[in-house]
């Protein structure tokens, strides 16, 4: 018997972020202060920021969407990402990747942005 739950089909497959590192909760604020400049609310609480994990040498590695292929800022949001994780004391280094796996959604939003948004 293994500890892995069970891959049940269709469930997105997001690797778990590292929540207990001392820098996540900095680095989630870092998050917090980059925008898609179409939608007024930051791409954390949009559901746009999948992964956050970060090794024991502070290598910040995160997993991202964009609400469509086609977005416009598509080349430019995982630099802007990286710009606002890189001058956090403490961090080695930032690699941000984009995944269209699973597709980004309207229900990966928090409460907060969907309130700011006028879908509650």
């Amino acid at each position: 018997m293994t500890d892995q739950s069970p891959k049940i089909e269709g469930a997105p497959l997001i690797a778990p972020s590292s929540t207990d590192h001392p820098l996540y909760d900095q680095v989630v604020e870092a998050c917090r202060t980059v925008y898609d400049p179409e939608i007024p609310v930051n791409i954390y609480d949009l559901g746009l920021v999948y992964t956050i994990e970060i090794s024991d040498e502070n290598a910040v590695n995160v997993t991202m969407t964009l609400t469509a292929p086609g977005c416009p800022v598509a080349g430019e949001m995982p630099g802007w990402l990286a710009e606002a994780i890189e001058p956090l004391p403490g961090v080695k280094q930032v690699d941000v990747e984009i995944t269209w796996d699973p597709p980004w959604g309207m229900d990966m939003m928090t409460d907060e942005a969907r309130l700011e948004l006028g879908f509650m």
